[in-house]
């Protein structure tokens, strides 16, 4: 790596590696010194998050916080909202190692546009990984088993400090022979499990492709307003968020919120995931191994720009249609400006996934200028 030190997830480790033997780097040091790691002085008050108190409304979102022991780093390093990465209601396997490269756009900015022609015809992908830091994420939503989830998220829960906030996250999973009604029930199960563990909300993720190659549950608006709907009636009053990937049409992103939000089964949206992209090696090869993964979703520096225009676009549909639910800003958040950019775009919350796992400090420097 071009950096002197090593991210919390070891992008030169397997998945599986990471999740029995990280985190890494700082994150390690906060577990082994609890004592030296207290987050920076937190702002006076603090905020409300669908009705829990937060220091202040920034964290980690689902992807790189594998179990326990990265969620308790996390909130020893100050980031007062971690999101257990996505569970599944079955033991899910990752995809092939590497899943994570350095992805270099061609705009001198480092930036990707959805919709343009860059994206079909391959962005270079390789083990140079310079600041800013944009990242392949090709990992299929891996999942342990429930009988070993469930007892790490309820210590993942009770491990948070006072101001902070650990949010599962869950998806449904689709098998060969299941029809729509058992990929629903699947949904509703997940969530169940979820609330076995002493979760008081929860964030149901839509925005990876698990509906086949390349194919994300939230281009598809009325089928995750029925999942919502039966979702909700299974976990009550918690607070539901559901991931979206970027939406490109006014049109579709206001009838996802007419489906759910305004259904009250949806309290907040969280955008963006990744956008999919064309990964190609020097060669113009694909650049991940194995079938299928000829695209890979990229996040962090490069895709900053289309969350803050989601984030936007949401904003003005909420105070378009008069609803109150909560927006948290995802996407190339790798400095202190950019999550006062979210914030000012209307998001009540921020989260950073691949800016903190290249800055461990990023929401001490946050809260510093605060």
């Amino acid at each position: 790596m071009s950096q002197g030190f090593a991210p919390f997830y070891d992008v030169n480790r397997t998945y599986e590696d990471n999740y029995l033997q990280g985190p890494f780097g700082a994150f390690a040091e906060a577990l082994r010194n609890a004592e030296d790691s207290a987050p920076a002085a937190q702002p006076a008050g603090g905020e409300d998050f669908l009705g829990f108190r937060v220091n202040l409304p920034f964290g980690i979102p689902a992807g790189p916080l594998l179990n326990e022991k990265f969620t308790t780093a996390a909130f020893r390093m100050g980031f007062d909202l971690a999101v257990y990465k996505t569970v599944r209601s079955r033991a899910w396997s990752c995809n092939a190692f590497p899943n994570v490269l350095a992805v270099h756009p061609r705009n001198a900015d480092g930036s990707l546009i959805p919709g343009s022609a860059e994206l079909d015809e391959g962005v270079l992908a390789d083990t140079r990984y310079e600041l800013p830091i944009s990242i392949s994420n090709s990992f299929g939503v891996p999942s342990r088993d429930p009988d070993e989830w469930q007892p790490d998220m309820r210590k993942a829960i009770e491990a948070a400090g006072d101001g902070q906030l650990l949010v599962p996250s869950f998806q449904g999973s689709r098998v060969d022979g299941m029809d729509q009604d058992g990929y629903i029930a699947d949904h509703v199960t997940t969530a169940r499990l979820v609330c076995e563990t002493g979760a008081g909300l929860m964030e149901m993720n839509t925005s990876c492709p698990n509906e086949g190659h390349n194919r994300l549950l939230c281009h598809d608006p009325h089928l995750v307003g029925r999942i919502t709907e039966a979702v909700k009636n299974e976990i009550g009053d918690r607070p539901l968020i559901v991931k979206l990937a970027y939406i490109p049409n006014d049109a579709d992103l206001e009838i996802m919120v007419k489906e759910t939000a305004a259904h009250g089964t949806v309290q907040g949206f969280s955008t963006i995931n990744t956008i999919s992209a064309k990964l190609v090696d020097a060669n113009g090869d694909q650049a991940l191994p194995g079938a299928g993964r000829d695209r890979s979703g990229v996040c962090g520096n490069a895709i900053r720009g289309a969350g803050l225009d989601m984030v936007g676009r949401l904003n003005a549909i909420r105070e378009k249609l008069g609803l109150d639910f909560a927006i948290v800003g995802v996407g190339g958040v790798i400095r202190p400006e950019d999550y006062r950019a979210y914030r000012e775009t209307g998001a009540n919350a921020v989260m950073s996934a691949t800016g903190a796992m290249w800055n461990a400090n990023l929401a001490r420097d946050i809260k510093s200028t605060i």
